[in-house]
């Protein structure tokens, strides 16, 4: 993987992290949502700013993973992508205090040994 087509792929985790991280903390302030008060909450969504900025930012990380299609093959972009998952454990386990097992580190791990696997293919 070249440097831009890896500045797109972390670009793209990136976007999708931090989308990720303010959808939390959008429903959070939204609160548990019940069947009594799913159209109330659904409503209410569109007001809550971390959400829509949650929102923005999967949108801007999916334009720039068709940027990173465009140039890399599926087969290595769709599990490159995965990065995304270990940047979020570590998010939750940091700023939302959300503990991490041993058999979620060992999944880690193995994310992390596969990706490097998958896009040092030439």
């Amino acid at each position: 993987m070249t440097l831009p087509e890896l500045s797109l792929l972390l670009i793209s985790v990136l976007a999708g992290v931090f989308g990720q991280f303010f959808l939390k903390i959008g429903a959070l302030k939204l609160g548990k949502v019940e069947i009594a008060n799913a159209f109330n909450h659904l409503i209410s969504m569109i007001t809550i700013p971390e959400l829509l900025v949650g929102l923005t930012c999967y949108g801007t990380g999916a334009i720039v993973y068709i940027l990173l299609l465009t140039r890399v093959n599926l087969s290595i972009a769709a599990p490159a992508i995965s990065l995304s998952y270990i940047c979020s454990v570590l998010l939750g386990h940091f700023w939302f205090r959300e503990s991490i097992v041993l058999s979620q580190i060992v999944g880690l791990a193995a994310i992390s040994v596969g990706v490097i696997l998958v896009i040092s293919h030439k």
